[in-house]
């Protein structure tokens, strides 16, 4: 087998960087980076940095830069291949043998790019000839400067089906159409595949030419403006981003990558000193690209045009990301004003205007809120039920267990706000003048209180009065009766926690009757002349109370729904694994253990906690 870029990277993986620098330079801590001065030049002040999560170490002086193969190569004057043997030694990996056929392919790779270098050189010198006059006059109206043409390799293809073998002839037809230069048709047919276009180079990491993408002077019926090469030995869209060469250095010193729709929105915005952007090919970002933007960035910044398709793509984007999330790798979203693009914003106001916009994005969760809250519109009940069902959607692909609860939390808040939201609530003279309202310390939400039903009331006095198994059920009862407002918010774990532990069932189902009409805003909220439960004696748990702030409150309530809610799972899904052990006994046999293990873990949790909020030291075993 070959030495491939998966084997390289678990190379890269299993060496940490900063360890094998540090045999001959004195790095310094910095954060969650390394810091000396350069190996490469003469220097008083540092500006070498060694990052050991994206395992990359660079200068800012001297603009150095590599990974742990290429420090061995490039300062301790290592060939490839003893570099490789050298780190795959300390690693405990077995270097691969010759691969004859991916030998093979990678000198035919390099042929191919002998031939696209070699068109590029063509398209540019079309550009500046007679036959190129009509597109370099179209350039010079869309404002591009000479210097953006050379740094950007603008090109122009004649309007001629045979040009390009004639201007090529050292290399054969074969070649050309394997490039996605030239098309072959069923009956073996051959013709340019780029003809009268301004063309644009599309370049690797390295920046070699790999493919290109051709745009028409004029609109034309039935002609697309833009046209990439086909995928090719070479050029592969999905896990190609246009401009990456020069935005990689550029990000790394803005900490940023920015990515936008086309060519001509890059072009633009590097022209305007806004060098740190990428480009996908024309189709939707796919989990390669991502994952190239992440090594750049934990938070590539995506500035989409402001039209409806403009947004669409940012959407797409969005839901493509969210399986992938990790800590500290996440999106953000520049929303530009309607029918406008970064190339049109650049060049109207000023690159200060979008960067003003750059430095202040929305959240990857903040667009999933407005885009869906916008989508339909949320006039009934079913409306908003449907707000819900899609926001939960885009939760359930989040494969990260503690961002997707995080999101889930953070939604249904934020839902729970637009569906129910605060009604204003009558002053104490309106109260007592008010037919049907109850006096004294007792205030509703409703005009008309319809109370609780006999059931429902006695109930929740057995609960809060000693009749419930658990002490902690009855607190989280008491309390969220006390804090209505959370009954809400945790209306889908308590749910839960109903089909999970059918004895918590009629409490759970009282308490939601209970939450239409409670006023949590009132002195003693869960007590009154009509009889509804009073708070349990034991006040340990802060949120039973008087004087918590509603934040400490909030917190606490959270914290122990999450903890009622844990044990009966963990305990439904131990009887499921049980009841299977006989199809599959070595995993069921592991997974027992894993749940066991769980099953500890939450009741250790429920001690600590008990212990913690009763002021007892807690156990140190």
């Amino acid at each position: 087998m070959a030495i491939t870029p998966q084997w390289k990277d678990e190379l890269r993986a299993r060496i940490t960087l900063s360890t094998v620098i540090m045999r001959t330079e004195k790095l310094v801590r910095k954060g969650r980076e390394w810091t000396a001065c350069c190996p490469f030049h003469d220097e008083k002040t540092p500006s070498f940095y060694v990052n050991d999560q994206k395992q990359f170490y660079h200068c800012f002086g001297c603009g150095a830069h590599g990974d742990v193969i290429s420090w061995m190569t490039e300062q301790r004057g290592l060939s490839f291949i003893d570099a490789i043997k050298e780190l795959a030694a300390e690693a405990g990996m077995e270097v691969p043998a010759p691969d004859p056929v991916a030998a093979k392919r990678a000198e035919k790779r390099a042929e191919l790019i002998d031939v696209t270098t070699e068109a590029q050189d063509w398209f540019v010198r079309n550009l500046h000839s007679a036959g190129g006059r009509a597109a370099l006059e179209y350039l010079n109206r869309r404002g591009l400067k000479p210097e953006t043409l050379r740094e950007f390799g603008f090109g122009y293809a004649p309007e001629n089906k045979q040009a390009l073998p004639a201007a090529l002839p050292r290399f054969d037809d074969s070649m050309l159409v394997e490039t996605g230069m030239r098309i072959r048709t069923d009956d073996g047919t051959m013709y340019d595949r780029f003809r009268d276009r301004i063309m644009l180079p599309i370049q690797d990491a390295r920046g070699r030419v790999i493919a290109f993408g051709g745009r028409i002077l004029e609109s034309r019926d039935g002609i697309a403006k833009y046209l990439n090469s086909p995928d090719t030995p070479l050029f592969d869209k999905g896990r190609t981003l246009y401009n990456l060469h020069r935005a990689a250095p550029a990000s790394r010193q803005t900490g940023r990558v920015v990515v936008v729709e086309g060519y001509m929105d890059v072009i633009a915005l590097a022209q305007a000193g806004i060098a740190d952007v990428v480009a996908p090919m024309g189709t939707a970002l796919t989990e390669t690209q991502l994952e190239l933007l992440w090594r750049m960035a934990e938070v590539p910044v995506l500035c989409f045009d402001g039209d409806a398709a403009g947004q669409k793509a940012a959407m797409r984007a969005v839901t493509r990301a969210l399986p992938l999330l990790a800590p500290m790798r996440s999106l953000a979203i520049v929303r530009l004003p309607a029918g406008i693009d970064p190339d049109d914003l650049v060049n109207q106001q000023g690159s200060g205007a979008l960067e003003n916009l750059l430095a202040a994005p929305k959240s990857l969760l903040d667009l999933l809120w407005s885009f869906e809250s916008a989508a339909k519109p949320l006039t009934t009940p079913e409306a908003k039920a449907g707000l819900k069902a899609r926001l939960m959607e885009h939760v359930d692909t989040i494969q990260d267990s503690d961002i997707r609860a995080l999101y889930r939390r953070e939604l249904l808040d934020r839902f729970s706000a637009f569906a129910y939201p605060h009604r204003e609530r009558p002053s104490a003279r309106q109260a007592q003048s008010t037919p049907g309202r109850a006096k004294g310390n007792w205030r509703y939400d409703k005009p008309a209180p319809r109370g609780l039903s006999p059931d429902a009331q006695a109930t929740l006095n057995r609960a809060m009065t000693g009749g419930q198994r658990s002490t902690l059920l009855s607190a989280v009862i008491a309390g969220l009766i006390r804090h209505p407002e959370e009954i809400t918010r945790h209306a889908e774990a308590l749910s839960s926690l109903a089909k999970a532990d059918p004895n918590a069932a009629p409490e759970i189902e009282s308490l939601i009757e209970l939450s239409e009409t409670l006023d949590s805003e009132h002195e003693n909220a869960i007590s009154g002349p009509q009889g509804y439960p009073a708070p349990p004696e034991d006040r340990r748990y802060a949120f039973l109370r008087e004087g918590t702030s509603p934040g400490e409150a909030r917190e606490e309530l959270a914290e122990a729904v999450s903890l009622l809610v844990q044990k009966p799972a963990l305990e439904a899904a131990m009887a499921a694994t049980i009841a299977r052990f006989d199809d599959d006994p070595e995993g069921s046999f592991a997974e027992q253990a894993r749940l066991r293990q769980q099953l500890t873990t939450v009741e250790e949790r429920l001690k600590a906690f008990g212990r913690r909020k009763a002021g007892e030291p807690a156990r140190q075993d």
